[in-house]
């Protein structure tokens, strides 16, 4: 698995961590039932504090991607709820789409960066 983080990024390290993660499952780079590195080893290979790692799979874990369990670490584990999952993409796209519409990107822009990035994924 191969994470990339932006220190100089103004987005926190735990949400480039999540959001790596999400994108590795998107891309089948990583699959489900596997296991991820334990929070220490993932923080030294990264070079972060462990408390950002423990962070990110806390919030992987309360979004549905992943478990976490003493004896086999934090496996994927799709929580597969449609419903959930489309009320959370509505909300973020609101705010994406917004931003979008005040810079004058017109809806099939919109489009065609949806069907180009789509196709990245499974």
């Amino acid at each position: 698995m191969v994470i990339q983080i932006d220190f100089n990024s103004d987005e926190a390290i735990y949400l480039q961590l999540k959001n790596q993660i999400i994108l590795g499952i998107a891309t089948a780079r990583i699959r489900e039932g596997e296991t991820l590195p334990s929070v220490r080893q993932l923080a030294e290979t990264i070079g972060i504090n462990m408390h950002t790692v423990n962070k990110a799979y806390a919030v992987l874990k309360q979004e549905g991607f992943l478990t976490i369990d003493r004896r086999r670490g934090a496996m994927i584990v799709i929580d597969y709820d449609k419903i959930r999952a489309v009320e959370e993409m509505k909300e973020e796209l609101q705010m994406v789409l917004a931003k979008g519409s005040c810079k004058n990107i017109s809806k099939e822009e919109v489009h065609a960066l949806i069907d180009e990035i789509y196709t990245e994924y499974r």
